[in-house]
């Protein structure tokens, strides 16, 4: 069985949208699916019993815990077949998924929450959790067209083919398209080389356009081979990143990107293209970080 599927929960309604996710991403890998709760008021040192004048269900610790039973259930009605299990864990949300996602094989979580993921994708702490998960981070962005490709974010670097291989495996497991979309833009214009001094930046564009066409080929040309089941769609386009994978993500049903990169996609998890991506895609977007390629390239090599 393959490692499990993690999503955390907080009985918002986003949440529960990412529990279906998690279920039938579960199901499609043969995993486990594992529900998890941050209970973060044990570390506020607040009462968590019921109250002495108020039902014997209420309580702060009996609210977790049906915030849990009630994703379970929703888990096994929507895959009668995935093993699900739900745990409350004592912490804050952020500290919480980065540790299950030392064990699992996919975190999902949700776009808005309440409770112990309130404010999850704003500010500092989706970026954080998707640049330093140690498996890859789903958001359950938008609404996917389910007959629509997957779409993968190539930038060229080492480290973006965590990205590439996981992408080709997403697209293998779905029976989906998979769309390598690649960018390039056709910088022609003066540079600045000191203060009040600027010369002419002047490419060969057809040469700058070829390199990147060989950079696209180069970089899926190995994982065809590996994944002939999946069927490839290279897409070079002269955009921004950013407009061109929002724009893709329109029709597809399934966003996949590097933490990091160059090119095209650099800085991706640090500025306005990240939360491009996190806020406005229109599909679920993927995270995976450039070190899984190379754990991956090491446990083939070890065994």
């Amino acid at each position: 069985m393959s490692a499990s599927v993690v999503v955390g929960v907080d009985g918002s309604a986003s949440s529960l949208y990412a529990v279906d996710v998690a279920a039938r991403e579960a199901a499609v890998r043969g995993a486990s699916l594992r529900i998890v709760h941050a209970f973060v008021w044990p570390l506020m040192s607040v009462p968590l019993a019921p109250s002495v004048v108020g039902s014997p269900e209420g309580g702060l610790r009996n609210l977790a815990n049906q915030t849990v039973e009630e994703a379970v259930s929703r888990a096994r009605t929507a895959e009668a077949g995935v093993e699900v299990t739900g745990e409350v864990v004592s912490g804050e949300p952020l500290s919480v998924l980065s540790t299950e996602s030392r064990e699992a094989g996919l975190v999902v979580v949700g776009t808005r929450g309440m409770g112990g993921f309130t404010g999850l994708l704003v500010g500092s702490v989706a970026v954080h959790l998707a640049a330093h998960a140690e498996c890859p981070v789903l958001v359950t962005r938008g609404k996917p067209d389910p007959m629509g490709p997957v779409v993968l974010g190539v930038d060229g670097s080492e480290v973006g083919e965590a990205a590439v291989a996981w992408a080709f495996a997403e697209a293998s497991l779905r029976g989906a398209e998979l769309v390598a979309l690649h960018t390039w833009n056709n910088w022609t214009g003066p540079v600045a080389v000191g203060t009040g001094v600027q010369v002419p930046m002047v490419y060969d564009i057809d040469m700058l356009k070829d390199e990147e066409e060989r950079i696209l080929s180069a970089t899926l040309a190995g994982w065809r081979e590996e994944y002939p089941d999946v069927a490839v769609t290279p897409r070079l386009v002269q955009e921004y990143s950013r407009q061109a994978l929002l724009e893709a993500s329109e029709e597809a049903q399934l966003l996949v990107v590097g933490a990091r990169g160059r090119g095209g996609f650099t800085g991706l998890l640090l500025g306005s293209v990240s939360q491009a991506l996190l806020h406005h895609a229109h599909c679920p977007v993927a995270v995976v970080r450039g070190s899984l390629r190379q754990e991956r390239v090491q446990g083939q090599e070890d065994a």
